[in-house]
Order: C-alpha cells, then sequence, then structure tokens
C-alpha cells in the first residue's frame, strides 16, 4: 500500500467531515485574516489527522453546533496539512500554546477562550459537546 495515497484518503476523508458539518476551509493566511476580522463570535476547528483526538473532535464538532446558541462564524484551519494558514491563526490564539486538533473562539477577532487537545484527548465526542456547549452559552447569541 503507498503510504502517502493512504494520507490523502485520511486527510481528505477528515476534510470532507467537516466542511459537510458547515465549517468554512480556511487554506491560506489571507483566508484565515479576513475570516478572523468579522465581527461577531468566530468558532476555529483546528483539524487534525491524530487519531484518537482527531476521531473525537471532528464529530464534536459537527455535532455541538445543533444548539440554542452557536458562534456566529464557523471556520476550520488543517494543522500539518495547510501550515502556513494554520500558522496565520495560531498567531491570534495569543496565550495558548500550538494544540491539534482543538477548538479556539474568537470574538471580534480576539481569542476569547480555547478548547485544546488535552481537553479532547481521552474523552467521548459527547463530553466535548457538552465542553463547547458551555463555550457557546457564555459567548454567543441565540439562534
Amino acid at each position: 500500500m503507498d503510504f502517502n495515497l493512504f494520507m490523502s484518503d485520511v486527510v481528505n476523508g477528515a476534510r470532507k467531515e467537516i466542511t459537510e458539518a458547515g465549517y468554512n476551509e480556511l487554506t491560506t493566511p489571507e483566508d484565515v485574516d479576513k475570516a478572523f476580522q468579522r465581527e461577531g463570535t468566530t468558532l476555529v476547528m483546528i483539524n487534525s489527522t491524530c487519531g484518537c483526538a482527531g476521531g473525537v473532535a471532528r464529530p464534536a464538532a459537527a455535532n455541538a453546533i445543533h444548539y440554542d446558541k452557536r458562534p456566529d462564524h464557523l471556520v476550520t484551519v488543517f494543522a500539518g496539512q495547510d501550515r502556513e494558514a494554520t500558522e496565520k491563526a495560531r498567531q491570534y490564539f495569543e496565550g495558548y500554546p500550538p494544540s491539534s486538533p482543538s477548538f479556539a473562539l474568537l470574538k471580534d477577532g480576539k481569542i476569547v477562550t480555547m478548547v485544546e487537545r488535552h481537553d479532547i484527548e481521552g474523552f467521548g465526542p459527547v463530553d466535548v459537546v457538552n465542553r463547547l456547549q458551555r463555550v457557546f452559552d457564555e459567548n454567543c447569541s441565540e439562534i
């Protein structure tokens, strides 16, 4: 089996899972700046091919947004794949070390909080959904 072909399938599947859930993919630093400078709340899903944590984060990302309160904007960057976009996004996450997969909540372009890999790894998707929805309750408006 060709390892590069296998990884391409894994990456494409992970991308598709998040974009089909309604997140806009940011693949360039310019995309990141444009998306992060919008008014309102923005949930950033830092996608990753990490098996354990990524397999929890993606379903949590898809399900957490079906809630009374949710961010105004949903975006994603892919760590390890779209490196420049991910690095640009991390510049906005002041005070937080690089972590993937993870979630960042921005308000008017400023970091509010993060759900980091250590908040995801070892937990189930429902635990992460509940954690994200608590963040939404504290920071987002009803839809």
